[in-house]
């Protein structure tokens, strides 16, 4: 059967990806490959005895509860998951089952790369909300505050009622002034995910509401 130049996609891990301000390469594989079937993502350190993967579960506002499948593709780790160290040298998988299991891993070779492939068992794939609020960060870089909020509720349109939509919501209004509806949705992201109370007490975003008592109630 012919293939065509359009049936796939080619792409090296040791040249893709964006360096985040730690050093770290992280390379969004399911958008820059447009895959629909799966999640995945590789992350590249260049430094032995630097974060590779920064500890996490997949519980929070910003996941959807997936099963996460690891593979060192280059160089070495050591995993530690819900206490235990793993050594995982290049050629290793290592499989966290239990979305509510902690993870992280910490390279122990230059230039480890993993690759990360997940997904939700026994349910079509479908982005996380991180990934989908994804197009709120650049937009808040760049204090186009209205353009991020548009991006915030394109993402509670697919997850509503998410906490980490609705807190952002709650940022974008005080910072475009309009405190009682920045209240109402910081309330609701407080009820839906409680940890954002610290947050949102230490929220330059919120520097506006600092004084007011229905914010400290909220954070108090």
């Amino acid at each position: 059967m012919a293939t065509t130049a359009t049936s796939f996609s080619v792409l090296s891990l040791d040249e893709a990806g964006t360096t985040d301000d730690d050093g770290r390469a992280r390379v969004r594989l399911r958008g820059d490959l447009d895959i629909g079937a799966f999640g995945a993502s590789a992350v590249r350190q260049p430094k032995a005895g630097e974060r590779l993967i920064g500890e996490h579960d997949e519980l929070g506002p910003g996941s959807d509860r997936h099963e996460e499948l690891y593979v060192i593709v280059k160089g070495g780790a050591t995993f530690t998951i819900d206490g235990a160290d793993v050594d995982a040298p290049q050629g290793t998988v290592v499989f966290v089952r239990d979305p509510a299991s902690k993870r992280s891993a910490v390279a122990t070779e230059d230039g480890t790369t993993v690759l990360a492939v997940g997904g939700r068992r026994g349910e079509a794939f479908r982005p996380t909300p991180g990934e989908v609020i994804a197009p709120f960060f650049p937009l808040y870089n760049e204090k186009d505050y209205e353009g991020a909020l548009a991006a915030c509720h394109a993402m509670l349109d697919e997850y509503p009622g998410n906490a980490l939509g609705l807190y952002n919501v709650a940022c974008m209004e005080s910072m475009l002034g309009r405190g009682d509806d920045a209240l109402v949705n910081l309330g609701a992201a407080i009820d839906a995910w409680p940890q954002f109370k610290e947050n949102a007490a230490a929220d330059d975003d919120f520097a506006s509401l600092r004084e007011d008592p229905r914010f400290q109630s909220l954070v108090g």
